[in-house]
């Protein structure tokens, strides 16, 4: 999808082979790799649809079967851990149940009925062609009110991404802080957490919990639930808007599992970062970011320098 590894896509290098777990480590294999899961349906949703794939995906009630599949095994595995006493944790599992049961009943009704370019036609309603300032799924079109703002978390997030050995795969055309992409990254460290408690010692697999709480801490915990309620309200009912309550649910589980406690932004918040061009006049650069290319941002403002060097912050989340 959306990150590879230098040699490998996400997820090739983990279990290659059928592989016997030690009864006291199976609830958090399970773990892991049911969250792994969640996230990866979550990050394949928000793509462009540039195929069939996903379509047939959704239609063949896959997406549907595994996603039930994955949180029975999540609720079965956090049995006996105090996050399965939690009011909260319970609410946000059985929402995504309802969410689950809300995706087929629109296939049923609506989606069975549509071709790709019913599903391309969607996304454009609600992403819009350019960056949509309704909903924009770029986390540094938040919380910055500064375009050098946006720069530093774009590095910051790249620092993470290199940590493990991670870039952008050639075959999509989105930027690092897309919401997808840090999903799939979610999904790449939960699925990196399964092999280490199979096959590492206790440090890597600390480096990797360590990289996860610190990624939804600082980046998809702060920024996400705001998204998610600009997302329901553009995109008003359909896929999309069942897609929103998902997300929110999802990452507010996450959270709590994880112990985390980022400082999530409000609405007053989102503002895109402008800055003075040399006329004097000002824009926002999330606007005139054609193609969606990241590196007409970071070119813009002189950051790629920040990208060439390793800093504290992404020195810490340690490779793995």
């Amino acid at each position: 999808m959306g990150l590879k590894e230098a040699k490998n896509k996400v997820g090739q290098s983990v279990v290659d082979k059928p592989v016997t777990i030690p009864p006291q480590k199976a609830p958090s294999v399970e773990r892991a790799l049911s969250r792994s899961k969640l996230y990866l349906l979550l990050s394949w949703s928000f793509l462009y649809p540039e195929d069939d794939e996903f379509l047939d995906y959704l239609q063949a009630g896959e997406f549907v079967e595994d996603g039930r599949a994955a949180l029975e095994s999540l609720k079965s595995a956090i049995q006996g851990l105090p996050i399965a006493d939690s009011e909260t944790a319970r609410e946000r599992l059985s929402g995504i149940e309802a969410h689950f049961n809300a995706i087929e009943e629109w296939v049923s009704n609506e989606g069975m009925n549509w071709d790709i370019q019913d599903l391309r036609d969607e996304h454009r309603r609600v992403f819009s062609n350019v960056i949509s300032l309704d909903c924009p799924p770029y986390e540094t079109l938040f919380g910055n009110d500064h375009v050098f703002g946006q720069s530093y978390v774009m590095g910051d997030i790249a620092g993470f991404y290199s940590a493990f050995g991670l870039q952008l795969s050639r075959d999509i055309h989105e930027r690092l802080d897309h919401l997808s992409v840090e999903l799939e990254f979610l999904h790449y460290l939960a699925y990196k957490e399964s092999y280490a408690l199979l096959h590492d010692g206790p440090e890597k697999l600390q480096t990797v919990i360590d990289a996860e709480k610190k990624f939804v801490k600082e980046h998809v915990g702060r920024w996400v639930p705001l998204f998610a309620g600009m997302l329901k309200r553009k995109a008003d009912y359909g896929f999309y808007k069942i897609l929103a309550d998902f997300t929110n649910d999802w990452v507010g589980f996450e959270v709590e599992f994880l112990g985390v406690t980022p400082q999530p932004y409000s609405e007053t918040d989102y503002r895109p970062a402008s800055f003075l061009n040399p006329e004097g006049q000002s824009y926002e650069c999330g606007a005139q970011d054609q193609g969606n290319e990241l590196s007409l941002l970071m070119n813009e403002v002189g950051a790629q320098a920040y990208l060439d060097k390793e800093t504290p912050e992404s020195g810490q989340s340690g490779s793995a």
